[in-house]
């Protein structure tokens, strides 16, 4: 099913968000006139009805609605502009579908920002339109390193995560611990085969080695015939490492544990989890799985309080997708708050080398170089049922990976910009 972009920005501005802006003046003025057509328009473009709509999806375009209620509520008449309004479109993970929202939303609905764009070949090609438009793209929810590698332009921003963090992490830590031998099944598309070069790049360097490396169908909902390969190997895999995510990943530890490859020694490890993944399943499913995970909401109060909020308006606990989706939209507005406008070179400028930390990105920078948001992420493991004393709290996090040590270093990447 297809959400037109038309009825949601109707149902959003009768939600409160459209706010027609009265009054003059520049930065910190409360005036429109250095906004372009009197208002400004953020976009959420995301997969609302597949296989990661549960992890993003329609709850990120509510994060965002908390974004600009917070923004209006910090600055009121001192705010560049009091007319912000959001719209959202459904990508349904496909690439020429994500090219051509975007475009219609830079071009008709006037969006300044487009954000999250989960499955990486849809971020690359909306990358593409906004290098082609001028327009800002803050992509949360792919994981490509191309976003800031080679593929890299000056409105694209990269926020959340990608596959060096992930593999950094997670390749590293498990290998460190025993894992040496590995086999990795991956999504036969961008970020799938970004994650088998990145894994297998941290898992050599740690000391491992991969058997074999499989593509699998996306979408895909039957994985038997390369879950009954991993027993059958000689040698055997100490590791089955997945790098599906959404709902591929829930049906592929589903099957999983049917076969009962943990009982066979073969250890189960995740490339990307969200929080959505564990609640889908359980925490049995995943018990003892090491993952690394861009924030947790039960990490300390700060998220605690934030992720409370964002519960009493959607009836479910945040994934790092939300609240990234958050921050990332916050980061937006303040960033056109102290330029002045929503020129958007101008808001590049004023986002390039800026350091700051909220309820998402602690310890951040916007790195000037690649556009890179480096911020600390976290190590963490799936409790079992018998240790969850609270509604989803699924995590325990072993410890915090600082920014610096986190993303690619800078300059390693091929991206000029």
């Amino acid at each position: 099913m297809r959400t037109t972009i038309r009825a949601v920005t109707a149902v959003l501005a009768t939600g409160g968000l459209l706010v027609a802006g009265c009054g003059r003046g520049g930065p910190g003025g409360g005036g429109d006139e250095k906004v372009s057509g009197g208002k400004i328009v953020l976009a959420v473009l995301n997969d609302q009805s597949g296989v990661y709509a549960d992890l993003s999806g329609r709850n990120s375009v509510e994060a965002v609605r908390m974004a600009v209620a917070d923004f209006q509520a910090k600055y009121g008449d001192r705010a560049v502009t009091k007319n912000i309004e959001v719209v959202t479109a459904d990508h349904q993970n496909k690439p020429d579908i994500a090219n051509s929202k975007a475009q219609e939303l830079y071009d008709r609905q006037q969006a300044d920002v487009i954000l999250d764009v989960p499955t990486s070949s849809a971020a690359l090609a909306v990358a593409n339109v906004a290098k082609a438009k001028k327009k800002l793209y803050f992509n949360i929810g792919a994981a490509t390193t191309e976003l800031t590698g080679k593929q890299c332009n000056k409105y694209t921003f990269h926020y959340a995560y990608d596959t060096y963090m992930l593999a950094n992490g997670t390749g590293s830590a498990v290998t460190k611990e025993g894992g040496k031998n590995w086999y990795i099944v991956y999504p036969d598309y961008a970020f799938g085969q970004d994650m088998q070069k990145s894994f297998t790049a941290a898992i050599t360097a740690a000391g491992g080695k991969v058997l074999a490396k499989d593509p699998t169908p996306f979408p895909n909902d039957n994985f038997s015939t390369f879950l009954l390969k991993a027993p059958a190997m000689n040698p055997r895999p100490d590791v089955l490492g997945t790098m599906q995510a959404g709902g591929d990943l829930v049906n592929l530890v589903k099957q999983y544990n049917e076969f009962k490859l943990r009982d066979k020694g073969i250890k189960l490890s995740v490339g990307l989890m969200f929080i959505t993944d564990i609640h889908s399943l359980g925490p049995d499913a995943f018990a003892g799985t090491t993952f690394t995970d861009a924030w947790y909401w039960n990490f300390d109060d700060r998220n605690r309080q934030w992720a409370d909020r964002f519960t009493a308006k959607t009836r479910t606990r945040p994934s790092f997708a939300h609240a990234a989706n958050y921050s990332a939209a916050m980061q937006y507005l303040e960033a056109v708050q102290r330029a002045g406008t929503d020129a958007a070179d101008a808001v590049v400028g004023r986002l390039e080398g800026y350091s700051y930390d909220d309820v998402f990105a602690r310890n951040a920078t916007v790195r000037a170089e690649d556009h890179r948001v480096v911020h600390d992420v976290y190590l963490a493991e799936v409790k079992p049922k018998s240790e969850v004393k609270t509604d989803w709290d699924y995590e325990r996090i072993l410890r915090t990976i600082p920014a610096a040590e986190a993303f690619r270093p800078v300059g390693t990447g091929g991206c000029a910009l």
